[in-house]
Formats: structure tokens, C-alpha cells, sequence
């Protein structure tokens, strides 16, 4: 049966209505998981169109993002493959004395990167962290919450970054005038009001843009944010920020400063983010339309 056959998206709407959202979608997941090999644009698709079940969204990530591979009789050796790299990088830079046992994982997840990326400074010369360490770092401190494993957890940091930068790095200063494109359409009113403030210039589009929100939402809201932008789509993160401007519009009318508007939105109240990631996600698809292929 099809995504699009009309029995189903009334089966869907039905199960919804009731409670049980994505009772046909893991079902879904489950026949696609045991393809072999696995169909990553379908995957991909999938993970576009629907919220990816907790107890599968790592393996789906770790297929997404090229860490696994799509045969999946391969993946107990890859796996061990990837386990013994990272306990090889571990162990020269201790060696190397650039990190020590009780090293902070997120401080050693940017070492191994920049080990692999030929950019590790010289020891006796190590820079405080640069804009792109920050975003690195935050990154991984909001996945190390997703993820149990430290392995796991240092792939899918490293795949996320490289990949995001690969296929969005040349969209991502784009975004900011895209999110005020949208703005203007939802609600002149509020883009009116943060332009003339000097708000609309000074918007923590780093946090945004850059971290993808990390630090910025909580996990349990976050990761249904990443499942879109590591099956490809960075236009979610747009519709995230607009949304977050739409929720917390009458907050952000009554605060004439710039500055008290971007201490705001850089610290927003957690409490509320789940119901903002759903309706961002909502608006994505309203204009973004109800993707078959990664958008």
C-alpha cells in the first residue's frame, strides 16, 4: 500500500484522533528496516514525512548519515570497525598528551575531529575555541543526551557536522532571509516590530542555523528537528525559528530593545518546545508541501 492511498490516510487520521499516531508509521519503518540492502532514500523519505519511533531513530541516523552502511550483514563489522578507530584516536591523543582519562567526552569528540581533519593546534599552543569548536561542542553536548554510547555518539557528531556542512553549507547564510520571507507572510505585525527594533539583524541565527538548535531546545524536542535535517531537509530549521518567533509573539511585542529580544530567544522557556517543534514541522509542510523525495 502506498504513502498516498486514501484508506490509509484515513486509517492515520482515525488512529490520530484516538491516540495512536504512528501505529502504521513504525510498521512501516519496521518492513523498510528489514530491507537488505536498505533503501536510503527511502529511509530518508520516511524519516521526512514522519516522526521516527525513539527505539529506532540511532540506527536510522547512523544508516542516514553514512556511518552504517546499507547492507546490513555488514553492519556487526563495520560496527566493530568504527569502535576500533575511535579507541585508536583516544589513545594518540593521550599519547600525544592532548587529552587525559577525566577529559570531558565532548572535549575529546573535538580532538578525534580535528585529529581527523589534520586541524589539531599544537599542544603547547592550544587556541581557546573558535566559533566553529563552539558549534561543535554544543552539538555534541546535545547528542551525548540522545546518545548512550560514546562511539555512537562521536560517529554521529562527526557525520552530522560534515554532512550538514557538505549540504547546506552553502544555504545556511540564506536562511536568515528566508526566515524573514515567511515572517512577513505569517505575521507582518511582529517582522515590522523586530525590524524597527534592530531585533531582526541581531536574532541568534548561530544558535539556530549553525547549532541547529542545539543547546537551544531540549532533546526530547531537538532530535524530532534532526531526524529532518539528517534525512535533508535544513529549511525545518527556518520554520523552527519562525515558529518560535509566532509562539512567543506577544512576548516579543512588549520588548522594545534588541538586546532584551535576542536574551529572550536565546534562552526560550523549555517547558513549551514540543508543541513548537510539531507546529514548525506543520508550517514546513504547508509550505514546503508533504515531501516524496528529501526537500
Amino acid at each position: 500500500m502506498t504513502t498516498d492511498d486514501p484508506q490509509r490516510n484515513f486509517r492515520s487520521a482515525y488512529y490520530e484522533k484516538v491516540g495512536f499516531r504512528g501505529v502504521e508509521e513504525k510498521k512501516s519503518l519496521e518492513i523498510l528496516l528489514k530491507d537488505n540492502p536498505l533503501d536510503v532514500e527511502k529511509l530518508s523519505t520516511f524519516s521526512q514525512r514522519f516522526p521516527l519511533p525513539s527505539m529506532y531513530r540511532i540506527h536510522v541516523w547512523k544508516v542516514l548519515l553514512g556511518v552504517l552502511p546499507p547492507h546490513s550483514d555488514s553492519h556487526p563489522q563495520v560496527g566493530g570497525y568504527r569502535r576500533q578507530q575511535y579507541q585508536d584516536l583516544v589513545e594518540a591523543l593521550e599519547v600525544m598528551r592532548y587529552i587525559v582519562p577525566a577529559s570531558p567526552p565532548t572535549l575529546v569528540y573535538l580532538r578525534m575531529f580535528q585529529l581527523e581533519s589534520q586541524v589539531l593546534p599544537r599542544c603547547s599552543e592550544t587556541p581557546p575555541p573558535n566559533q566553529d569548536n563552539q558549534d561543535f561542542l554544543s552539538i555534541s553536548r546535545a547528542m551525548e543526551e540522545i546518545v548512550d554510547d560514546p562511539v555512537d555518539c562521536y560517529w554521529l557528531v562527526k557525520t552530522f557536522i560534515n554532512q550538514f556542512h557538505h549540504k547546506f553549507g552553502d544555504s545556511i547564510p540564506h536562511l536568515p532571509k528566508s526566515l524573514e520571507h515567511y515572517l512577513i507572510q505569517e505575521d507582518s505585525r511582529l517582522h515590522l516590530h523586530l525590524r524597527t527594533s534592530g531585533a531582526l539583524a541581531e536574532l541568534p541565527y548561530s544558535l539556530w542555523f549553525q547549532r541547529c538548535f542545539a543547546g537551544g531546545l531540549p532533546e526530547s524536542s531537538l532530535q524530532r528537528v534532526w531526524d529532518k535535517v539528517i534525512s535533508g531537509s535544513c529549511k525545518i530549521l527556518v520554520f523552527v525559528a519562525l515558529e518560535i518567533l509566532l509562539s512567543y509573539k506577544m512576548v516579543l511585542l512588549g520588548i522594545s530593545r534588541a538586546e532584551g529580544a535576542v536574551n529572550f530567544l536565546s534562552n526560550i522557556p523549555q517547558e513549551n518546545t514540543d508543541a513548537i517543534v510539531t507546529k514548525a514541522i506543520d508550517l514546513w509542510h504547508k509550505y514546503c508541501g508533504n515531501p516524496t523525495h528529501a526537500v
